[in-house]
């Protein structure tokens, strides 16, 4: 278990230190992430950035990823949904996500740093499904990085093997074959708003960067 997520990114930095010197470009997932992203680009001497991707809920439960859409409307679909999933629902949903998408993009600002021909990392505190995930990886592959790793703080078995066809190298801290939620391996896994991510990529592309 980790104490917050700062422990979970200072324990990815020290499996990652192989990349210090080589100015990697850590991608955060936003919100949850972007803490250790700042923690990771900091500990690696590397720039930072966000990738932005939205989950797609499932009818009735939205907390449950049925894909995942990026900003340029591309749409991964879990492979064990789409016998019952309603492509009606599913373009519903689709497009309520990229509207929501839109509106961060706007919030937050626009990407700062290419990852073309860059080694990228993509991070995020935490992986059930992979949907969300293998979105962002995607969406980052078709802007054409030489390499890319996707670091977590914990995963579950069956998101580890959805991951490894989607990036060049996978490193996760905790892969418990008990797992149930992302939140029961920290001890403090609070809300992320908003105005956090906003302040910290402020304060991060700000003078003297």
């Amino acid at each position: 278990m980790f104490k917050d997520r700062e422990d979970a990114a200072r324990r990815l930095a020290t499996r990652l230190s192989h990349l210090r010197g080589k100015r990697p470009l850590i991608l955060a997932v936003p919100r949850g992430a972007v803490p250790m992203g700042v923690i990771l680009a900091t500990e690696l001497e590397g720039d930072l950035d966000l990738v932005l991707v939205r989950k797609l809920g499932a009818p009735g439960n939205p907390e449950y990823a049925v894909g995942a859409v990026d900003e340029a409307g591309h749409v991964y679909v879990n492979p064990d949904v789409t016998d019952w999933l309603e492509p009606a629902y599913l373009a519903r949903e689709v497009e309520r996500q990229r509207a929501l998408l839109a509106a961060r993009r706007a919030q937050y600002g626009a990407p700062q740093v290419d990852p073309a021909g860059r080694s990228v990392v993509v991070v995020d505190d935490g992986v059930a499904t992979g949907a969300t995930l293998i979105a962002a990886l995607d969406a980052v592959r078709a802007r054409r990085p030489a390499h890319v790793t996707v670091a977590v703080g914990v995963a579950s078995p069956q998101a580890m093997e959805r991951l490894r066809g989607h990036a060049d190298a996978v490193v996760c801290a905790l892969v418990p074959e008990d797992f149930h939620s992302v939140g029961q391996y920290y001890q403090e896994f609070g809300q992320v708003e908003d105005a956090d991510v906003t302040e910290w990529l402020g304060a991060w592309h700000g003078p003297g960067r």
